[in-house]
């Protein structure tokens, strides 16, 4: 049993909290804690399930169902209004596998051996598609000041930019939907062999199809309970710890969604597997950009109180194109390094510092 499956403790914690009525910041880190072991249960099923289907439904499966605990968490939070908590997150996760996890990969991977090797091609394909979520996410932005539509501030509320800005985001989310199934269509048909293609001992060793299906199914069904009720916590946490929710999105629900799948990579980098590793880190960044901000722009205009306009604020903006700018540097080459890795995690530090003094 993998050792992440002794936070399912917190699950009935964080329940009976609720329930109880407790205070906002230990309803808040019982849940945080409690959604760790379930994401990682929905990974397990969802790799199992991919094993047993065969490369190319196994491969849509698990881009499927890569970032579902991150979109269940959105949804809770759209419902609620929290907009800007949704866009920290969105950011928070895709600076989070680019920036934390790449970096955690290549220090642990990197640290015993002069430098590991991974597909030069299949990198630079991940790096742009990397690239242009980041544009496509920051345009609107753009689009919106030149509208004279002033940005968010951290801490401000504002869910109206004006119909031309909506109009133009779902515009976008369609254009990144279309381009996500273009790239599955490419990863999973077309050029198949570059990405990691399922390997028969996998497949061996995989659980029965039922119950993949069974525990994909239940571990969903306590990530959304779990959801709501960290989403119900976050504004009165945050004010509690002291934390903007600008930062609690972007740093601690983002990292929460994304921890079993920061563990996976490691250990695959650690492996000397890095193609896998930097697949996941980057693979699951693009995804969050293409797959799950869109859908949650379209979602947000039948969910919540007002529709979801991709745009950021500032300091949103400036780590997107920090990542952009870094990341396919750093993987252009097809070779990487412990050392490359401390320079993805400082970067990282570093935006955490900004996000936490904004």
């Amino acid at each position: 049993m993998r050792r992440v499956y002794i936070l399912g403790v917190f699950v009935p914690v964080a329940l009976g909290l609720s329930a109880a009525g407790a205070s906002a910041p230990l309803i808040f880190i019982a849940s945080a804690l409690g959604i760790i072991p379930v994401a990682a249960l929905m990974g397990d099923s969802t790799e199992h399930l991919a094993a047993r289907s065969g490369p190319g439904v196994g491969g849509l499966v698990n881009v499927t169902f890569g970032n579902a605990p991150e979109l269940i968490i959105a949804l809770f939070a759209l419902g609620d209004g929290l907009h800007e908590v949704v866009k920290a997150s969105i950011v928070g996760s895709i600076i989070g596998n680019a920036l934390l996890v790449l970096g955690a990969s290549m220090l642990a991977g990197g640290w015993h051996r002069t430098r590991q090797r991974f597909d030069r091609t299949a990198a630079q394909t991940q790096s742009g598609m990397l690239l242009l979520t980041i544009l496509a996410l920051a345009i609107p932005s753009v689009l919106a000041l030149a509208h004279h539509a002033r940005l968010p501030v951290v801490g401000e509320v504002r869910h109206e930019f004006g119909s031309d800005v909506q109009n133009a985001s779902i515009a976008v989310a369609v254009i990144l939907i279309a381009t996500y199934a273009a790239g599955l269509f490419f990863s999973l048909r077309t050029h198949r062999s570059l990405f990691s293609p399922i390997e028969e001992d996998e497949a061996q060793a995989a659980w029965p199809l039922r119950r993949s299906v069974g525990m994909l199914a239940a571990a969903g069904v306590v990530v959304a309970l779990l959801s709501s009720v960290l989403v119900g916590s976050i504004e009165q946490a945050s004010s509690d710890f002291g934390l903007s929710q600008f930062f609690v999105g972007a740093f601690v629900v983002a990292v929460v969604g994304n921890a079993a799948e920061h563990y996976v990579a490691v250990v695959a980098a650690m492996k000397d597997r890095m193609g896998l590793a930097v697949g996941i880190s980057i693979g699951s960044s693009s995804q969050i950009g293409l797959f799950v901000a869109p859908v949650l722009v379209l979602l947000s205009l039948v969910i919540g109180p007002a529709g979801m306009a991709l745009v950021f604020n500032p300091f949103e903006i400036a780590a997107l194109l920090a990542v952009g700018l870094l990341v396919p540097i750093l993987l252009s080459d097809g070779e990487s390094t412990w050392f490359e890795g401390v320079q993805l995690m400082a970067l990282y530090a570093v935006i955490g510092v900004v996000f936490y003094a904004a």
